[in-house]
């Protein structure tokens, strides 16, 4: 499950995930987030900023966060995140195919549980790759498809029936470091992991790394 970065309202699941997120949280989802944005320093773009769960997360040698999000009423929970954060957060509205941000003006671009949901997955990392300076880095924490052939033909299943309609337009099956890879950038660390977002969820595969604009 995912904020979504498609520009469109989503009334009904914007609410459901506000409520998701916290169990997310408790599950390990903060301690993924935590990790996610370890290290961190100087201007960072955040793409799909959800509910700004994030931000609490973010250290002090950050001097800002460019928080984008499309979904309405999302980004007005964000802001209000953005009020408790422990550095200075700017939430705007934009998509992550058309970031609002200048060309090689960012340190850090974060992808946070959205690669999975945008409409066109390489035009959004075309768009992080053209707002990072050269030698910046992409922080990535996503669901992917397995390396299990019987897992990821059901997360196939999933994604050509019932799933991208009931979860903001999520894709599950999608090979996100792959794609990472193709759009010019070198991934320096990844780990792969299954974890247990909801309750009645099966695990599903996820990936945490860094990867850096070349």
């Amino acid at each position: 499950m995912a904020t979504g970065s498609a520009f469109k309202s989503r009334p009904i699941f914007s609410r459901v995930y506000a409520r998701v997120s916290v169990d997310m949280d408790v599950r390990g989802a903060a301690e993924h987030r935590r990790r996610l944005l370890e290290g961190l320093t100087g201007e960072v773009v955040e793409v799909g900023a959800g509910n700004g769960h994030n931000f609490a997360h973010y250290a002090a040698g950050v001097s800002r966060v460019l928080a984008v999000e499309p979904e309405p009423h999302l980004r007005e929970m964000a802001r209000e995140a953005s009020k408790r954060a422990p550095v200075r957060v700017e939430v705007i509205e934009g998509s992550a195919e058309a970031i609002p941000a200048e060309d090689e003006g960012a340190d850090a671009v974060v992808a946070s549980l959205m690669l999975c949901t945008v409409p066109d997955q390489a035009a959004a990392l075309a768009e992080m790759h053209r707002v990072l300076r050269p030698g910046g880095q992409l922080r990535f924490y996503e669901h992917v498809v397995s390396r299990r052939r019987r897992l990821a033909a059901l997360q196939r299943a999933m994604d050509a029936t019932f799933w991208p309609a009931v979860a903001g337009g999520c894709h599950c099956a999608r090979d996100t470091a792959e794609a990472i890879a193709s759009a010019g950038f070198a991934i320096e660390r990844e780990e792969r992991f299954p974890f247990k977002a909801l309750r009645l969820q099966p695990p599903v595969p996820h990936i945490l790394g860094v990867a850096r604009r070349v």
